[in-house]
C-alpha cells in the first residue's frame, strides 16, 4: 500500500517542494488549505485519509488526530517549536516527532538585532513621523547600541547567534537559561530577575512550555529598566500582551518589538495604537534560503522514517 503524507498547512505559496520530494519517493501527498484548520478539521482529514505521516506548519495536531490513523509513523514539524503537536500522545503510540531545529538561526537572530537597531536608531518611529508630515530631527532621542546591556532569555542556537551579532557592536551581554551548563565567553549568566533589572534590551529566545507560558508578565515587566525595549521573536504565549500594552501606556517600556503574539493572527487594537509597538507577522524565520531548507529537510525526514530509517532530528526518542 502506498504511504500517504498529509501536509496540514503551509506558510508559503504552494506545496511544490514537499510534493516533489514525497512523490519522487513513490508516496502520495495530500494537503489541507494553506491557512491552518482548527484541530477538529485536522482530525477529520486524518480520519479520511489515514496518513502514514503528518507534515505540519502551524496547524494543531492533537492527540485525537494522532489516534485517528493506525498507520501513522511520524509527525514532522515544519519549524522548530513543538507546541502545536501532542508530543506525549505521539510518544505513547510509538509515533516519531521530528523538527528542523536549525534552519532559521541566522534569520531569527537577524530579526532580533534588526529590532534592536530600529529602536536605537529610531528607524520605525521616524519613518512614521516623516510619512505623517513631521520633519523634526531635534526630537531624536537615539542611543548607541554598543553602550547598552542586552539580556537574552534562553540561550540555544538562535540566542547564541544573536549574542555573537550584538557582541560585534560592543554590547554587554547577559543571559538566563536554566539549562546552560558551561560558561560562554563574553556572556554573563544571571538569574532572570537580575537580567530584567540590568538590561536596556530584553530579547526572548525561549521555547513555549508550561514553565515559560506568560513568563514575561506584569510583575516581571515592572522590574525592567524604565524605558527599556522588549523583543519577542520566539513564541507569543511567553509574553502577556495585555501587560505589554499597559507598560507601553505607562512608559515602563518605551518600545516592544513583537514578531509573535498570544492571539495571532489577531492583533489587539490597543496594541496597534501604541507608537512604541513594532510588529511583524511571525516572519522572523523566513527568507528564501531558510524556507527552502526547512521544506526540503522536513519532507526528507518523513521519507526517511517511512522507509524504515532513523530520523536525523528526533524529538521523542522514547517513541522508538
Amino acid at each position: 500500500m502506498t504511504d500517504t503524507v498529509f501536509l496540514t498547512d503551509y506558510a508559503w505559496p504552494d506545496d511544490s517542494v514537499e510534493r516533489e520530494i514525497v512523490e519522487s519517493a513513490g508516496m502520495r501527498l495530500i494537503n489541507g488549505p494553506a491557512a491552518p484548520l482548527p484541530a477538529s478539521g485536522i482530525e477529520a482529514m486524518v480520519r479520511e485519509h489515514l496518513p502514514s505521516a503528518i507534515l505540519t506548519c502551524w496547524a494543531p495536531v492533537s492527540a485525537e488526530a494522532i489516534a485517528a490513523s493506525s498507520r501513522l509513523k511520524i509527525v514532522a514539524r515544519l519549524g522548530v517549536g513543538l507546541d502545536n503537536i501532542a508530543v506525549q500522545a505521539a510518544t505513547a503510540r510509538g509515533v516519531r516527532v521530528t523538527n528542523v531545529p536549525d534552519y532559521c538561526v541566522e534569520e531569527v537572530s537577524d530579526h532580533a538585532v534588526g529590532f534592536a537597531l530600529a529602536w536605537t536608531r529610531g528607524l520605525v518611529f521616524f519613518d512614521r513621523e516623516v510619512r505623517a508630515g513631521r520633519w523634526a530631527p531635534a526630537d531624536a532621542r537615539l542611543r548607541r547600541l554598543g553602550e547598552l546591556t542586552c539580556g537574552l532569555i534562553g540561550f540555544g542556537r538562535i540566542a547564541r547567534a544573536t549574542a555573537r551579532k550584538l557582541g560585534a557592536f560592543g554590547c554587554r551581554l547577559l543571559t538566563h537559561d536554566p539549562f546552560l551548563r558551561e560558561p560562554v565567553a563574553g556572556v554573563q549568566a544571571v538569574e532572570l530577575d537580575e537580567l530584567l533589572m540590568q538590561s536596556d534590551i530584553v530579547i526572548v529566545h525561549a521555547p513555549l512550555t508550561e514553565g515559560t507560558r506568560r513568563l514575561i508578565n506584569r510583575e516581571r515587566i515592572a522590574t525592567m529598566r524604565r524605558g527599556s525595549l522588549l523583543i519577542n521573536v520566539s513564541r507569543g504565549g511567553i509574553v502577556d500582551t495585555g501587560a505589554v500594552i499597559e507598560a507601553l501606556q505607562s512608559g515602563q517600556l518605551s518600545a516592544a518589538a513583537l514578531d509573535v503574539l498570544e492571539s495571532e493572527p489577531l492583533v489587539p487594537d490597543e496594541l496597534l495604537r501604541q507608537p512604541g509597538a513594532m510588529l511583524t507577522p511571525h516572519v522572523a524565520f523566513s527568507s528564501d534560503a531558510s524556507l527552502l531548507e526547512l521544506r526540503r529537510r522536513a519532507a526528507e525526514e518523513v521519507v526517511r522514517v517511512l522507509r524504515g530509517e532513523a530520523p536525523r532530528n528526533p524529538c521523542n526518542l522514547s517513541a522508538v
